[in-house]
């Protein structure tokens, strides 16, 4: 009797393996003798395996000298391992990086069961460029690069995004990629909120996840919770799957939070529940802010883009707090339209009357990036509204100036103004419109 060879008996069994994909395993009956295509099913396509994937860069602590990471893998993986080195331009890095503890927690879903695993790079130099990868100590990510923030206030930018929240992999993910080409500097990308549609889908978290690829793991994240990141409380895949500062309230860690970022405090708040919690959390971090920049991120607008979603209780409950410490900006999602307005004070909310200002007061934008739509609402106060449109916002920080873009999925500008700031008086808002308005060049840093 002949025998094969060992290698070509392993050639055999590769030039055979291929015919065994999961459209052929995982058939319809009825789909015998048809040339109809058959679904791959969702825990086949968001399979986790011992290879990392849903990695994530985020924030715990200082954005100059810290920085977060989290990754999924399968349950057969024993061991989570991450290291960090500064970047240089040859690969011999990697042979000084320092490996950090890692924290594991198992995730039940709707599609199986995986590893969640996390870690924090700290003691990190200011203004410097680490490269990091994540793994098993066999199985591991690429190197991933990303630099620290400066401890002084310099330029800088940001990608700011409405809900993606439905068909995140077919249409999100060309905003997010647009938005990316736009802006490759971003400092970080803030999601306000629906992320995805449903709160503990499996398959919608890992679609979130592929929209964005290299996107995510080297442009940080700042997110706040929107309502369909509800069912029964916040998603069973939220703190597993972002690590964000824990300065919060009690009970409402990693969804209300701040970070200090050159010069800006970015404040993210719940929108979902401890609404009252969170006056006198924010009344304190407001009063402690010594940064020249305050721009707040919530779900629920308090001025609404579309017809019969205002928030009066909402708006009556925080928007004074805001109005006191003269909070520059807010960034929301929710009503799957755009809206922006003009400077906004509230002067008598007791009668439920807003009164506008045309010399002090906050810019409010509610924004979309997903494919749901809804109609705008005209009001008077509104200086630029937009439907059927899915949007970016690209911001640009720079000493006494804020810039601000929302552009559409094809790059076209629908929106910009700049706010300025004036020691001794209230900010400025100055329109860049009209729609032909032409793009702002990006802020360049002052000259040391």
């Amino acid at each position: 009797m002949q025998f094969r060879s060992a290698p070509t008996l392993a050639l055999c069994l590769i030039t055979w393996i291929p015919c065994l994909t999961p459209t052929t395993l995982f058939a319809d009956s009825h789909a015998s003798g048809s040339d109809l295509p058959v679904k791959v099913p969702d825990y086949v396509t968001y399979l986790p395996t011992a290879v990392p994937d849903r990695i994530v860069l985020c924030w715990a602590d200082d954005p100059a000298t810290s920085a977060a990471v989290n990754w999924r893998t399968d349950t057969t993986v024993a061991a989570s391992i991450a290291e960090i080195a500064p970047a240089r331009d040859g690969p011999g890095f990697a042979g000084d990086a320092l490996r950090v503890s890692t924290a594991t927690q198992r995730l039940n879903t709707d599609l199986g069961s995986a590893l969640y695993h996390s870690a924090r790079f700290e003691d990190l130099t200011p203004e410097t460029t680490y490269a990091y990868r994540v793994g098993d100590g066999t199985n591991w990510s690429e190197w991933v690069q990303f630099q620290t923030a400066s401890t002084e206030p310099k330029p800088f930018s940001f990608i700011y995004v409405g809900d993606a929240q439905n068909d995140i992999k077919s249409f999100w993910s060309r905003v997010v990629r647009g938005a990316y080409r736009d802006a490759p500097m971003a400092a970080f990308i803030l999601h306000a909120g629906d992320l995805v549609n449903t709160a503990n889908s499996d398959a919608e978290w890992g679609q979130w996840f592929y929209a964005g690829g290299f996107i995510h793991r080297s442009t940080r994240c700042i997110a706040a919770p929107g309502n369909h990141e509800y069912a029964d409380g916040l998603s069973r895949h939220w703190r597993p799957t972002f690590t964000f500062p824990e300065n919060g309230p009690p009970g409402l860690e990693e969804s209300v939070y701040y970070i200090d970022f050159q010069g800006a405090r970015i404040i993210s708040l719940n929108s979902m529940e401890g609404l009252q919690e969170q006056v006198g959390w924010l009344e304190d971090v407001l009063s402690k802010n010594d940064q020249r920049w305050t721009i707040l991120t919530f779900h629920y607008p308090i001025y609404s883009a579309a017809e019969g979603r205002d928030n009066p209780e909402l708006r009556a409950l925080w928007q004074p707090v805001f109005d006191r410490f003269r909070v520059d900006l807010v960034l929301q999602g929710h009503d799957h339209a755009y809206a922006r307005t003009e400077l906004m004070a509230s002067e008598n909310l007791a009668s439920g009357v807003t009164q506008r200002s045309e010399k002090a007061g906050t810019v409010y934008v509610v924004s979309v990036s997903g494919p749901k739509m809804y109609t705008v609402a005209k009001r008077p106060f509104i200086r630029r509204s937009i439907q059927n449109k899915q949007l970016y916002q690209v911001i640009n920080v720079a000493n006494d100036e804020l810039h601000y873009e929302a552009r559409a999925a094809t790059g076209k500008l629908y929106d910009a103004f700049i706010l300025r700031k004036r020691d001794g008086q209230v900010n400025e808002l100055v329109e860049q419109l009209p729609l032909n308005a032409t793009p702002i060049a990006p802020i360049a840093a002052p000259e040391e």
